[in-house]
């Protein structure tokens, strides 16, 4: 090919993705269809193919010149409306309208059931001067596999039909409209790109036929007097190879818009029928009930039926390379617990236990689930978590409670429980990381997860025979319980007098130490601005404190809770034109900075709409109904065509920046978690209890006030002191003989450890009648048949 046909400025400016700020999301149900695309300021951003973890595609948007001296970009110069061709089925209608007045364009856009292909009826109007006088112009910016670099694109066709290809490795896509094209060109974003061009001279000038190896961008003349009805469709096919692409984008366009339409349309009513009526009945819940159902819906692999990741968006994408995309097309176990549970409520069941075979199939062989993993179950981040090994075993209670599986289907999970709950009482609890990632340490949240989940394994286990095991679980649950306090209240602080109650609890606690000795202990914040100070730890206050309610270990009216509630409101509440809203934690750093720049690795935590949803739910469990539902209401103005943002804006306006008070930020949106969090307020306040709360741990220590009477020594978590009339648990990585004392070794007594079939041995030492005094204690290793060769001590206080 002669190298004037070659776009020059190869490989072009840094390739960037755009905006998280989505006004729709879309894909089809069949699985024979594997495109899902994003809308954003009136255009197709992000289309994923073959994965929902793979983006193809920056963005697809309009360009209206008048050969002259206008220049429109639809996507920065129209006002853009946005609407569902009915409530809950992800089919949009979109109307941008010149701000000078001069045009207005209607798409409607769709994915075909059948084959990978986005759809797009188009309709120009002119509003100043004819029709004839303007030129429209199609810019695609292709970013296949997560790329924008390293992407070949040039002109071809499929049978004769004009149309414009890129590919990256195996993934190829092809752009074709129903009335053809009057010029093509592709190049080099920001060198040699359509935009530059029409930017530059008002008319395509340039008709490069290829352009290999860098950040590349498709342009193309819409041939306006080819259309007889008003309307044209653009059309993207994707596949392996140009011809499979191409072959799907020229079937799609034959077979019409309308019929795609009709097939996509049904399919969604079909489903959408199939659930939980919260909506329809009299006492109506919930206005955006049918788009949270189908944002759930489309999250879910298609090719890994039971995945679903966290968001398809990219949060501050227009900061972000190709080095950046991970964290939210990533599978992270807690949030597809949690999102699981919204597909119960919706009455999805079969879709929850999809999700439950998922997580059979990738959990690691030791019992614990990565971080987040890609949608196969290749690990991505390395952290460990604890909450995510015990909330799936929550999500199995869940499923029993609400027959989501047959009965007899608990018994496929049984080898997971057992591996969950033997990593669980292994590594917990308070020794991992907590819920937000950020620190290792002691959070409520965590420990309201490990908690409720043994009590919930101790009653799968007792079904499956293992009554010692059962036992085991639950008296280390009532350990834990009754510890809570001692690793996470704190009494008597600056910030308790400032809000004048007696204590609170916090955040985390990193140190190892009781609360009663974290007065002069500071946290180092990973994100922390220069110059600032660092934090107590006894004033770092989060809103995880109302997870031992939801979790069914502490009453909503236990006094240390309601002190803890006064707490939260003080430090990490904020007032937005439509309702309350509240910060994860003070000092949160994940969010754009104070000027409203995006988050780079540090900045401001913003209020997050679905902590709206969880205080909700604490109104709930606390009989106010009547709060709950305000609360809802609330949650439900965050949201941005139906769709939950991450996070909200909580500041002054910045409208450069398009930031509004109480309005989405640039952070993930839509939130799949926030999605599950409304689904399930809206089915809580319809059955006015609170829907996932797991009753077995809500029975024994709510309503029974289980108490444990034991304690329990470990080498990697040894206690100096035994409280008068408990008795010591001593627990061990192996089988040991238990050699012990209470009067100095003038006499000895032995005992021998029992195995819990969870890797962890233990034995009970005769203690709850003892007096004041010291037990001394060492062990003979019965495999190796050795001594530990030093003495241990407990005193009795």
């Amino acid at each position: 090919m002669p190298n004037s046909k070659i776009a020059p400025g190869a490989p072009g400016i840094p390739a960037r993705w755009t905006s998280s700020a989505k006004s729709g999301i879309g894909t089809s149900i069949d699985a024979a269809s594997e495109v899902c695309f994003t809308l954003s300021h009136g255009i197709v951003n992000e289309v994923y193919f073959p994965r929902e973890d793979s983006a193809c595609i920056r963005d697809m948007g309009l360009i209206i010149t008048d050969g002259k001296n206008f220049f429109s970009e639809e996507k920065r110069h129209a006002k853009h409306e946005v609407k569902t061709v009915e409530d809950g089925v992800p089919a949009y209608i979109l109307t941008n309208t010149c701000r000078e007045g001069r045009y207005s364009i209607i798409k409607e856009i769709v994915t075909d059931p059948l084959r990978d292909t986005l759809l797009q009826r188009v309709k120009f109007e002119a509003l100043k001067e004819k029709k004839a006088d303007y030129h429209l112009y199609v810019l695609l910016a292709p970013h296949l596999g997560n790329r924008g670099s390293e992407n070949d694109a040039w002109l071809g066709e499929y049978k004769g039909t004009p149309m414009l290809y890129a590919q990256r490795d195996s993934l190829c896509l092809a752009m074709a409209c129903s009335v053809g094209w009057k010029k093509r060109s592709v190049g080099y974003v920001g060198k040699s790109d359509g935009w530059k061009d029409l930017q530059r001279h008002k008319l395509m000038t340039w008709e490069y036929e290829t352009a290999p190896d860098g950040n590349v961008a498709l342009t193309a003349e819409v041939a306006f007097d080819q259309v007889e009805d008003d309307f044209f469709t653009l059309v993207l096919g994707f596949g392996r190879n140009p011809t499979e692409a191409g072959h799907r984008a020229y079937a799609s366009m034959t077979d019409g818009f309308e019929a795609v339409q009709n097939r996509y349309v049904k399919e969604w009513h079909d489903w959408q029928d199939s659930l939980a009526k919260l909506d329809s009945s009299k006492e109506k819940v919930g206005e955006l009930f049918r788009m949270s159902a189908a944002v759930l819906r489309m999250h879910e692999s298609k090719r890994f039926p039971g995945a679903m990741i966290a968001s398809l968006s990219i949060p501050w994408g227009f900061s972000k390379g190709d080095d950046d995309i991970g964290g939210y097309h990533l599978v992270w176990p807690r949030d597809l617990v949690e999102s699981s549970g919204g597909l119960i409520a919706l009455g999805a069941g079969e879709m929850a236990a999809r999700v439950l075979k998922y997580l059979l199939t990738t959990q690691e062989e030791k019992g614990n689930w990565s971080q987040n993993m890609w949608l196969e179950g290749i690990p991505y981040w390395t952290g460990l978590q604890m909450d995510q090994v015990a909330l799936p075993i929550l999500l199995i209670e869940l499923c029993r409670c609400h027959d989501s599986f047959a009965p007899e289907a608990t018994h496929h999970y049984w080898k997971m429980v057992k591996k969950a709950v033997s990593f669980l009482i292994q590594n917990g609890p308070g020794t991992k990381q907590d819920r937000w990632e950020e620190e290792a340490g002691w959070t409520p949240f965590t420990l309201a997860t490990e908690i409720a989940a043994l009590v919930v394994a101790a009653d799968i286990a007792e079904d499956h025979g293992e009554k010692e095991m059962a036992r085991y679980c639950r008296e280390t649950a009532d350990l834990w319980n009754g510890n809570i306090e001692r690793w996470t209240y704190v009494t008597g602080t600056t910030l308790a007098k400032k809000v004048g109650v007696e204590g609170y609890y916090i955040r985390v606690n990193q140190s190892g130490l009781d609360t009663s000795a974290l007065e002069n202990v500071y946290v180092e914040l990973n994100n922390k601005k220069e110059g600032q100070n660092d934090i107590l730890a006894t004033e770092l206050v989060s809103v995880d404190a109302l997870a031992l309610v939801r979790f069914g270990l502490r009453a909503a009216d236990d006094p240390r809770i309601l002190n803890t509630i006064k707490v939260i409101d003080e430090v990490l509440k904020v007032e937005l034109p439509t309702g309350p809203c509240w910060h994860r934690y003070n000092n949160d750093g994940y969010g754009e900075h104070e000027d409203g720049s995006p988050y780079d690795g540090t900045g401001i935590g913003r209020a997050w709409p679905l902590l709206t949803g969880e205080r909700a739910h604490y109104e709930i469990a606390a009989g106010n109904m009547e709060g709950a539902v305000k609360l809802l209401q609330t949650m439900e103005s965050f949201a941005n065509n139906g769709l939950f943002p991450e996070q909200v804006w909580d500041a002054e306006d910045i409208p450069e920046r398009e930031l509004f008070f109480g309005k989405f930020s640039g952070s993930a949106m839509p939130l799949v978690w926030a999605h599950s969090e409304y689904v399930k307020l809206c089915c809580s306040i319809k059955e006015k209890k609170v829907f996932d709360m797991p009753m077995p741990a809500y029975n024994r220590y709510v309503k029974k006030k289980t108490v444990s009477k034991l304690a329990a020594w470990r080498f990697d978590e040894p206690i100096n002191t035994l409280e008068k009339g408990k008795g010591l648990r001593i627990e061990t990585a192996a089988s040991a003989t238990i050699h012990w004392s209470n009067d100095d070794w003038n006499t000895q007594q032995t005992i021998s450890t029992s195995d819990t079939k969870l890797g962890i041995h233990f034995a009970d030492l005769p203690t709850k009648n003892m007096k004041n005094g010291r037990i001394d204690f060492t062990f003979f290793w019965n495999e190796s048949q050795n001594w530990e060769g030093k003495d241990f001590f407990v005193q009795v206080v």
